[in-house]
């Protein structure tokens, strides 16, 4: 159905990807590849960074990575072919980037139950990507 298809998830948290990965699943039909992206927050500059500890981001990367390795091979097991990604920066502008430099057919992405002030003050990162994007979005709720 789909060739590369970008799951984007945040392992910590369940309801990133309970909805998702089987939906990835499906769209990838047994035959597509699931591009798996856990994102780092940017920390927002050399300012912020001098407060954290040294390799920070480093350490992030490596740990989301291998949180991401064990999502992959305890709920995509069934993927012909899963590829594990970690990325740093804002997770919409993030994804898109990542998505285009993967040459992505589909994103499959959860939408977090929508907390009102929030939304209103910063909007969802899934209603971002659906807008900004050139491929297919699939939402899951």
């Amino acid at each position: 159905m789909f060739e590369n298809i970008l799951l984007p998830v945040d392992p910590a948290h369940d309801e990133s990807w309970k909805q998702a990965v089987p939906l990835a699943l499906r769209c990838a039909a047994g035959e597509g590849k699931i591009h798996l992206l856990g994102i780092v927050h940017d920390v927002g500059g050399p300012l912020v960074a001098n407060y954290l500890p040294e390799n920070y981001v480093q350490h992030a990367m490596e740990h989301v990575k291998s949180e991401l390795e064990a999502l992959a091979e305890k709920e995509l097991s069934e993927a012909k072919s899963v590829e594990v990604h970690v990325a740093v920066g804002h997770v919409a502008e993030t994804i898109l980037r990542i998505a285009e430099s993967l040459s992505a057919d589909l994103i499959v992405m959860a939408s977090h139950p929508p907390n009102e002030l929030r939304t209103l003050l910063v909007g969802s990162q899934a209603d971002k990507v659906v807008r900004h994007s050139p491929i297919p979005v699939l939402v899951a709720r």
